[in-house]
């Protein structure tokens, strides 16, 4: 069973003990990331994030590698909508270690000129990249289409305006701001002495400031008829990235959307990967994804697909959604669906990076923690009608948003194809 324990200032620790395990996995959240921007400083999480690594108080840049990956660990960060991590898994015997380093990054960053000016380079080519591959920049159309003129429809990483606008005074400020104590939660997993974790992590954070939570514009949805973008590029396979408004992080029917996202594209065994890449050859790669957060959510399908074959490959698809809106699922589907979901998440449990992550999203999002019998307690409550449920309150006509990238002609009729009935 986890423990959790809050610091005086506010900030959080939570940690699962592992026995008979060598590794030991630690994240630094802060309750911060693309949504809590203005459009004028796009991208100052995740730029910040990059140069938090490039060396604090005590430690130089090449000494915070040296020293985690020096005794055969690995570290890294990464920056979401809402969030951004500071990571690392270790030997068990270099825990301390470990969070003396993270927390000396997040709190005393150096933040030096020639580091900030460099990366910025680096930031600007890393743009550069995502928008030279069609897979990864659908999804940036798609996100512009749900949520338009929002942070959420925006770029995580930011434009060039943006981020050549951010300066080092910039970046100190939304350090100091945001990195407070009452926003920051840190989690564990591993051979570790939860005790032991929190005496340090209070040393080490006890002089961080207690603020109220950070915030975010709420989100504004609000869509009466089907949208589609299209970019046009020469590629050899038209890449589609297909979103409607969905469910935020911790609705009541978040297992439900679950079973039903497996079912229609989470494996070989899907619905979309049989009928449009086995039976038809119509796509290499065809799957689901959700996004979830605090007040909304995504429901994704995404597909590689035959530029000849595109408007069939759509009505194919959408012919598969109305099909779990109007018809229950057969029970061993249904089955099948919940065992993927439990196994999955029993598996990935094993180890300690991905049950640290667990537990540290769900404490920095929810200020909640789950155990794995009460997943399957909830999942199991799952009935038939409800996954239903969710695909009659997802898929809708109304709600279609569909971004393309290929050598698509103007009089391709794409946009009547946008029909679920």
């Amino acid at each position: 069973m986890h423990k959790k324990s809050k610091l005086k200032n506010g900030l959080r620790v939570v940690s699962q003990s592992f026995r008979g395990v060598q590794s030991a996995s630690l994240g630094i959240w802060i309750n911060t990331g693309g949504r809590f921007e203005t459009v004028q400083y796009k991208g100052i999480s995740h730029y910040l994030e990059h140069l938090l690594f490039k060396g604090s108080k005590k430690y130089s840049c090449r000494k915070i590698k040296e020293s985690i990956e020096g005794v055969g660990g690995s570290l890294n960060g990464f920056t979401s909508e809402e969030l951004t991590c500071y990571l690392v898994k270790i030997p068990c015997q270099y825990l301390e270690k470990a969070l003396d380093i993270l927390s000396d990054i997040v709190i005393k960053p150096c933040l030096k000129k020639e580091d900030i000016e460099k990366e910025r380079t680096v930031i600007l080519e890393e743009l550069k990249m995502y928008r030279d591959l069609p897979q990864s920049y659908v999804y940036e159309l798609l996100d512009e289409l749900l949520w338009p003129g929002q942070p959420l429809g925006a770029p995580i990483i930011g434009t060039t305006d943006s981020v050549n606008r951010i300066s080092r005074s910039i970046l100190q400020d939304y350090q100091e701001n945001y990195y407070t104590a009452s926003n920051i939660v840190i989690s564990a997993a591993g051979q570790l002495d939860h005790d032991r974790l929190v005496k340090r992590a209070s040393a080490l954070f006890s002089a961080q400031k207690t603020v109220k939570l950070n915030t975010f514009v709420p989100v504004k949805e609000s869509q009466a008829k089907p949208q589609l973008k299209i970019f046009y590029k020469d590629t050899e396979q038209t890449h589609m990235a297909l979103g409607f408004h969905s469910f935020k992080r911790d609705h009541p029917l978040k297992y439900a959307q679950w079973i039903l996202y497996i079912v229609l594209g989470a494996n070989m065994s899907s619905r979309l990967f049989n009928e449009v890449r086995e039976k038809r050859g119509m796509a290499y790669e065809i799957g689901a994804a959700l996004k979830r957060f605090s007040d909304t959510g995504a429901f994704l399908i995404h597909a590689g697909i035959d530029n000849s074959k595109v408007e069939d490959a759509l009505s194919l698809i959408f012919k598969e959604l109305n099909r779990v809106r109007k018809t229950l699922l057969g029970r061993d589907e249904f089955r099948r669906a919940k065992e993927f979901l439990l196994g999955q998440l029993a598996l990935s449990l094993e180890d300690t990076m991905e049950y640290m992550l667990w537990l540290g999203e769900s404490t920095a999002c929810l200020d909640k923690t789950y155990t794995l019998e009460q997943v399957v307690e909830e999942v199991n409550k799952v009935s038939l009608e409800d996954v239903r449920q969710v695909a009659r309150q997802v898929f809708r006509d109304n709600a279609i948003n569909l971004a393309l990238i290929g050598p698509l002609s103007p009089d391709r009729n794409i946009y009547d194809k946008l029909c679920l009935t």
